[in-house]
């Protein structure tokens, strides 16, 4: 076909949206561990036959999505095109070339057409267990903290490496488990891979550049022109954050001009000993994603809407890690990197950038004690996910329990129940936790839990906002700061570490709330009233409304 109008060229577009919905979705439902399954810890893609990203799964988190922009691309340099052959799938799960840690594995197949790549499939999704340490932030470096596998043949010409499941299985508390969602990453670029080549047999497509062009293209124009309405200068923001043997100081500072916005951390205190160290292509991932969040958030992402977006920072800063440090529990710093990025850009555009949020997620990794297994006792790895509140809105209130910016399904009570020797008692909204403003702050929750056989287990604990709340914009007061204790203990359990429980130990979390936005005295009273008769705010938590009951 030498002519394509743009009308076609748009329902392709729309096309290959829905062919990685189907992607995605194939990832999920095929999926052994629940924080795939259940929590959406995963992506999906399509890519030309250059690695450009032409369209991703809206399920998904953007650590794995934008990293895996990237990382098709060093795969693609990797792996000459002209040794590949139909059949092929290639992975890694290098931190500094996937996404940010061990437990991401990202895989690559090239799709065929005619004898010819024309394009490629990819996904990532979050394994639980690889060894090691396990997944928490205790490891002294990368080789403490699991298997580390270079780009690699996972499947030659349909045929999989044997050898390296043994090996995956060898060295994963969860073999079956690792097994199963690597067969699940395998069928989600096979679907990809027959859904593409199913629609450039309808449409009549001998390969993607035309299509490919469009896309990029009509991307990277929308974006400029929302970058445009951006007023031009430079911002900068310092986040204060709780760390791990320290408390830490993240900067940024935002440049915008014409041709795009340039991110960079100079200033951000240095790494950690400890495992929260973060990779810069993750720390891009999530500060990329805020910003378009704002600026032209409706357009797709791909390689054309991404391009205008750079961010950078001083190697060996803890937002630009490098080999090889730990980084196990590198969203715990950088996931906090959107609300540094929007501090900056909150000073060009006031009114459209929300207050910070609780940002890091409640990732709570557990795994049977040792002396379990020695004593013949049930073993287990499970990672559940918790969220806390999101920052309010400039026109609305923050959303409760809800996970901004990983977008991670909260884990389910009966889920978590059912693969993992724990009983959850108690799970509910924090009343007040949300700061007050003219925009109430979104709720963080309340989590209770007990071992189910009175056997001890292992927590790693990697979360911040407990000493550092998220403060509030335009007059909003801050979020409740998050809370993890021992029921009936005098002192609070620190966010970073190895926790152990004990059989008879009754555990609380406490997730943090969202910052308000706006003066409290000018939030509406019929929305101050619902949230009394909602229980969302307590009369004494009224009262930072102007409330006197």
């Amino acid at each position: 076909m030498t002519h394509l109008s743009p009308a076609r060229l748009q329902v392709m577009w729309n096309r290959l949206l829905a062919v990685v919905e189907e992607q995605g979705r194939t990832l999920i439902r095929a999926a052994f561990s629940p924080i795939v399954r259940e929590c959406g810890d995963i992506s999906a893609g399509i890519f030309d036959a250059q690695g450009r990203m032409l369209a991703q799964a809206v399920t998904g988190t953007p650590g794995h999505i934008n990293t895996m922009a990237e990382a098709v691309m060093h795969l693609r340099e990797r792996f000459p095109v002209q040794t590949m052959k139909p059949g092929d799938i290639y992975m890694t799960n290098d931190p500094w070339l996937a996404s940010g840690h061990l437990n991401d594995f990202l895989l690559m197949m090239p799709t065929f057409r005619n004898g010819k790549v024309v394009g490629f499939t990819s996904c990532t999704s979050h394994l639980v267990d690889l060894g090691g340490l396990g997944m928490g932030p205790e490891g002294s470096d990368i080789y403490d903290e699991g298997l580390l596998i270079p780009p690699c043949k996972l499947v030659d010409q349909g045929e999989l490496n044997a050898l390296l499941m043994d090996i995956v299985r060898a060295n994963s508390r969860e073999p079956i488990a690792n097994e199963g969602d690597i067969y699940a990453l395998i069928a989600c670029c096979e679907a990809g891979g027959t859904r593409l080549t199913d629609m450039m047999d309808e449409f009549g497509l001998d390969d993607l550049e035309a299509l490919g062009s469009y896309i990029i293209d009509t991307s990277r124009r929308g974006t400029l022109e929302a970058i445009a309405e951006v007023p031009p200068g430079v911002y900068r923001n310092v986040l204060r954050v709780d760390g791990h043997e320290e408390e830490l100081e993240l900067h940024a500072t935002l440049t915008v001009t014409e041709t795009g916005m340039h991110v960079d951390f100079t200033g951000t205190s240095g790494c950690s000993k400890k495992g929260i160290n973060v990779p810069l292509n993750y720390a891009t991932a999530y500060t990329v994603f805020a910003l378009r969040c704002i600026v032209g958030p409706d357009i797709p992402n791909n390689a054309g809407s991404l391009e205008p977006f750079t961010v950078d920072g001083p190697p060996g800063c803890i937002l630009n890690a490098q080999r090889p440090v730990p980084v196990a529990m590198r969203h715990t710093l950088g996931q906090v990197t959107p609300d540094l990025a929007l501090g900056c850009l909150h000073q060009a555009l006031p009114d459209k950038v929300p207050a910070e949020g609780a940002s890091c997620m409640f990732d709570l990794p557990m795994r049977h004690a040792p002396e379990v297994a020695a004593n013949g006792g049930r073993e287990f790895a499970i990672e559940p996910v918790h969220n806390g509140g999101t920052g309010a809105r400039p026109h609305s209130d923050g959303l409760s329990a809800t996970a901004y910016p990983s977008g991670v399904y909260g884990s389910q009570v009966e889920i978590t129940e059912s693969v993992a020797p724990v009983t959850i008692w108690k799970r509910e909204l924090r009343p007040d936790s949300g700061g007050a403003g003219q925009y109430r702050g979104g709720l963080g929750q309340r989590i209770e839990m007990t071992s189910a056989n009175s056997a001890p287990f292992i927590v790693f604990l990697s979360v911040e906002r407990l000493k550092f709340p998220a403060l509030g914009r335009m007059g909003g007061q801050p979020g409740v700061p998050g809370r993890i204790r021992f029921r009936g203990a005098d002192t609070d359990i620190p966010g970073k570490g190895e926790l152990r429980v004990q059989g008879d130990d009754y555990l609380i979390f406490e997730t943090p709330g969202g910052g308000g936005f706006g003066d409290p005295a000018d939030r509406d009273p019929e929305a101050l009233a619902l949230d009394l008769k909602r229980g969302l705010v307590t009369p004494a938590g009224a009262k930072s409304y102007g409330g006197t009951s």
